[in-house]
């Protein structure tokens, strides 16, 4: 793939249980994700996707296959702080990843660790505050703000690294709807306007809807990848991975299976309710 910042080739990753037992969580994973695009890994729990994540900027590494970051082997132990530098990561709970009493102090931690000069972190802070809109909270405490909040404060953190691109493990998991509403707008924000890579680990379907390419998972292995549009519409695979599909799509296909021509590409609901006024018109 052209221009491709993670390229992940027949990646296999096992452990080693107390019992001697070497369970595979990834199964080959083959994926080139382009730089500037907007990925969404959905996956039923157990289908790999959160150890897929964590092999992403080299937190875990292959035990087959092999991964690269921009280029550089993720087993290069010389490498490992330009693909940390390159790949930023988000995890579930933002409590985990919230180091300081003030939430600009957090934001600038990552930067100081990196030896960026102080001129620079405090416009790198104030840049990443104002890009997930948490500016006006810079001197607050993090514990005293909702889920939401300390989940942006947390994105900010790594957008204060500058990474090329920010992979999201299950990061609204633990977040309210308005919470997951604020941090999804923050990542396509980041996507669209600042040209970030975003790799989101989820398994909220409409998360998943939303960005341009969808890698389903499932046993450790790949079972489906492309536009959401073209993914959503095998409703029947899905389901027999334990997975379902938008509300819009999940409506559309019981019509069909009515007998009603409607079309299943549609996954907002402005689309659906154009598709159901058609339905009506004929």
């Amino acid at each position: 793939m052209k221009n491709s910042i993670i390229t992940t080739q027949d990646l296999r990753f096992s452990y080693t249980t107390a019992e001697g037992v070497t369970p595979v969580v990834l199964d080959g994973v083959t994926l080139d994700i382009a730089e500037g695009s907007f990925v969404a890994v959905l996956g039923h729990n157990g289908s790999g996707k959160s150890t897929l994540a964590k092999h992403l900027n080299a937190i875990l590494l292959p035990t087959g296959g092999r991964v690269y970051v921009a280029g550089m082997d993720t087993m290069d132990q010389d490498e490992l702080l330009a693909i940390r530098s390159t790949v930023g990561m988000v995890f579930q709970n933002p409590d985990n990843q919230i180091v300081a009493n003030v939430v600009e102090e957090d934001v600038a931690f990552a930067p100081e660790n990196l030896g960026v000069p102080p001129a620079e972190i405090r416009a790198r802070v104030d840049d990443a505050l104002k890009a997930v809109g948490m500016y006006e909270y810079r001197e607050h405490a993090p514990h005293l703000l909702s889920g939401g909040q300390k989940q942006r404060v947390a994105i900010a953190g790594v957008i204060a690294m500058q990474p090329r691109c920010i992979v999201l493990d299950e990061p609204t998991a633990m977040l309210d709807p308005i919470g997951r509403r604020e941090v999804l707008s923050t990542i396509r924000t980041l996507n669209r306007e600042k040209g970030t890579t975003v790799v989101l680990i989820t398994h909220h379907m409409d998360e998943a809807a939303q960005a341009d390419r969808l890698v389903v998972m499932a046993k450790g292995r790949v079972i489906a990848d492309g536009p959401p549009r073209q993914v959503f519409q095998d409703v029947e695979g899905l389901k027999a991975v334990g997975l379902t599909v938008p509300d819009t799509v999940q409506l559309l296909w019981e019509l069909r299976r009515e007998g009603l021509d409607v079309p299943l590409d549609a996954l907002s609901d402005e689309e659906c309710a154009a598709a159901l006024a058609a339905l009506l018109e004929n």
